[in-house]
């Protein structure tokens, strides 16, 4: 039986993930101070080995876990990020990646995470252990002179503006800008001191910078960016790219476009990556000079059906018991018939049949846990599951499902 167990061996956890994730440039030497950043050491190494007596070199698959708390329906809950998840090749295909996800989300649930989320490198392969898409990404490519409109608009304002480069003591400036940011999105993470300065302020290679966008003194939107360049002249064909643009109003999303139209004489392009509900194309006054991709992002899947579901928050205009059959391809407490009873915004949820009992089949609605974690994070709505065959239930149920979990904006973007 295999082993799960906490990775140590710094150097062994850095030359497996080199291995999966940069192989084009070899094993570069362990150097403590270099690949034990206080960036590098966030989160949780875990390994799953053959067994107890097995070294930590021995490992099978590795992967580390960040202790995060997300924004979900109003209020914030535990949330488990998975990330660095590689195997050497020689012990591929023979199970132990299954065998880690299934020994991590154990973890999650004893630590009580609601839900955990994931960069992944192929949908479809997390898709098989019951995670979902929890949201796309929108990247908007363009020529800096395009947003000479805003330039204009904020010209043109009562207010001033003004912009102020941050370095990592300042993040507590943009602490409430990023709180409108949270109450938008759904899953967006409820950031500390700690993710702001080695996060946010830090890059994996090269820091980004950081820039404030203040209203008569006011910070009401900043932007985190960076810059690549492909050419041999001077400017090369250097483009600006924006991870990250939070503002609290149009107006102050008008004065950071405004920012990057400041770049114009210094790149040929821009990059903004956004939610894709953010209203970008609807501002810009030549949209179809606007290049626009749409991307899947992050992953998402429940932890745990019964417990998430009972600490979540309800309208106060609901009232109702249903149930619900779930089927989970990796967690088998998910497996089975769940009656959720909601009331005064609160609800009680608890599995009644596991799953194969006979009396499975008279659930009020089936579906299976990658399906159910997008239902309950706001991602797809429940009528727009049962169109795609997600969710198999009566129309009223649909209906009475749809009011228990309103789609809303869900939007994941920090990558780890």
């Amino acid at each position: 039986m295999v082993d799960y167990r906490p990775l140590r061996d710094g150097e062994a956890f850095h030359e497996f993930r080199q291995y999966a994730f940069g192989p084009s440039t070899g094993i570069e030497p362990y150097d403590p101070d270099e690949h034990e950043t206080p960036r590098d050491r966030r989160g949780s190494r875990r390994a799953i080995y053959e067994d107890e007596s097995a070294t930590d070199s021995d490992a099978r698959s590795i992967c580390r876990h960040y202790w995060l708390e997300t924004h979900v329906r109003g209020d914030t809950h535990p949330t488990a990020g998975l990330a660095s998840v590689a195997t050497p090749p020689e012990f591929r295909r023979q199970g132990y990646v299954r065998d880690l996800l299934a020994h991590s989300l154990d973890e999650y649930r004893e630590r009580g995470c609601r839900f955990s989320v994931l960069w992944s490198f192929s949908y479809g392969f997390y898709n098989t252990y019951g995670w979902d898409t929890s949201n796309q990404l929108a990247h908007h490519a363009f020529d800096p002179d395009l947003l000479s409109f805003a330039s204009a608009a904020i010209d043109a304002s009562d207010a001033t503006y003004s912009y102020q480069p941050l370095e990592s003591d300042a993040f507590a400036r943009l602490q409430s800008v990023y709180e409108t940011h949270t109450e938008r999105y759904a899953l967006a993470i409820d950031r500390g001191e700690w993710w702001w300065r080695h996060r946010v302020f830090e890059g994996h290679d090269v820091d980004p910078y950081v820039y404030a966008a203040e209203r008569d003194g006011d910070t009401v939107g900043y932007l985190v960016y960076g810059f690549d360049s492909h050419g041999d002249s001077e400017l090369g064909e250097r483009t600006m790219v924006v991870s990250e643009l939070v503002g609290e109003d149009h107006e102050a999303f008008l004065a950071l476009l405004a920012f990057c139209h400041r770049h114009a004489s210094q790149v040929e392009e821009v990059v903004l990556e956004l939610p894709p509900e953010a209203p970008f194309r609807e501002t810009v006054h030549a949209p179809d000079e606007v290049e626009t991709t749409i991307e899947t992002g992050p992953m998402v899947r429940v932890v745990d059906v019964a417990e998430t579901l009972s600490a979540l928050s309800y309208s106060q205009d609901v009232e109702t018991t249903c149930s619900l059959s779930v089927t989970d391809p990796l967690a088998e407490w998910n497996n089975g018939t769940f009656e959720l009873s909601v009331r005064d915004g609160s609800a009680v949820c608890e599995r009644v049949r596991d799953a194969g009992d006979e009396r499975d089949s008279i659930a009020d609605a089936c579906l299976d846990s990658a399906a159910l974690s997008q239902l309950v994070v706001g991602a797809r709505s429940a009528r727009k599951l049962a169109r795609t065959n997600r969710l198999e239930a009566a129309d009223e149920v649909v209906s009475e499902l749809a009011r228990l979990f309103p789609e809303t904006g869900v939007y994941f973007g920090d990558h780890f």
